[in-house]
């Protein structure tokens, strides 16, 4: 951060205010010259209120209204400055941007998505958090970007069901013990597919595990999760959780995103299909309540599916790629 001082406004003039007038009712060069120096001394010198008042012989409040007179009255000028060796690394604009745009708690705009999210992830971590996880390539590399000793957790649990007839590794195994060995956590598994028909899902949620897993999910204080596009491309088509005709009746009724297998529209509204009533997964509705939600994007096949979740409230974090980040911004 560089910081200036100066003597004048943007139009050559010192704007005047009643509130900053000598005893007559005017500005004279002493108060110019006394809010000048403090400002000089606290953001140049970086001198505190209390030192600055024993050098300019004011009290401590005094200093402190000279600092402020001297801002208000365009005598200081802050200037945040990206070292040109990190212009490719740092976003800062692009991060406000979308924080405003979306409402959003943080925007986190990197070119190692897996190693954002993991720090993200361990600064906005209680040591009595619930944290959820779904399952994707997104969060196996964020919890691979996790460092030992510096977040805690009370329990990491699964957010979706993730077995299937399919030879397809969710990673969800990994996902779960190596949150809960980094985190020092407790792990709640959901021993369940990710779509039964209706009747068993009926039956596996009078069972005690699963449905005691998936109330701490609806409770979670903290979920990180990925989303999937509708097409062939997504890991629940290559995973065989879904097939053509699913994904051909999902497009018809407006569906362009996923997560944890249950759909929503442009608005990040649930779509409401057979597959809704046959998911064993955390509800959307629980996750658009959750205080932290963290959604992690990667590849232009989803950017469609995460603006429709930042839409619908579906995250109140975000972790992107820069591509991903400008097409959110021009939306």
């Amino acid at each position: 951060m560089a910081l200036s001082t100066s003597t004048t406004t943007s139009n050559g003039q010192v704007a005047e205010s009643a509130a900053d007038a000598g005893p007559q009712g005017r500005v004279t060069p002493e108060d110019l010259r006394l809010a000048l120096r403090a400002a000089t001394l606290y953001y140049l010198d970086g001198l505190t209120q209390a030192e600055i008042a024993g050098k300019l012989g004011v009290s401590r409040p005094t200093a402190g209204r000279l600092i402020a007179r001297a801002k208000a009255r365009g005598l200081v000028r802050i200037e945040v400055v990206v070292p040109p060796t990190l212009k490719d690394d740092l976003h800062a604009d692009e991060e406000r941007l979308i924080e405003e745009r979306f409402g959003l708690t943080e925007a986190v705009v990197s070119g190692h998505l897996g190693r954002a999210a993991g720090a993200l992830l361990m600064r906005r971590l209680s040591e009595n958090d619930v944290l959820g996880f779904t399952w994707g390539p997104e969060q196996v590399a964020a919890v691979t970007a996790l460092t030992p000793g510096v977040a805690s957790c009370r329990t990491v649990v699964q957010l979706d069901g993730a077995m299937s007839t399919a030879a397809y590794q969710t990673g969800m195994e990994f996902i779960l013990s190596r949150g809960a060995d980094m985190l020092r956590a407790n792990a709640m598994r959901l021993p369940a597919p990710l779509y039964a028909d209706p009747s068993t899902v009926v039956s596996m949620r009078s069972d005690s595990v699963i449905s005691r897993t998936l109330e701490a999910g609806r409770r979670a204080d903290t979920m990180l999760f990925g989303v999937g596009s509708v097409s062939t491309s997504t890991t629940l088509f290559e995973g065989s959780f879904l097939d053509t005709r699913m994904l051909d009746e999902l497009v018809s009724l407006g569906a362009v995103g996923e997560i944890g297998g249950r759909f929503f529209d442009a608005n990040g509204a649930p779509v409401v299909t057979e597959l809704a009533h046959r998911a064993v997964s955390v509800p959307l509705e629980d996750i658009r309540n959750c205080a932290k939600t963290i959604l992690v994007c990667s590849g232009p096949p989803k950017h469609q599916a995460t603006l429709a979740a930042l839409r619908g409230g579906l995250a109140k974090l975000l972790v992107c790629d820069i591509d991903c980040a400008r097409w959110l911004v021009n939306q």
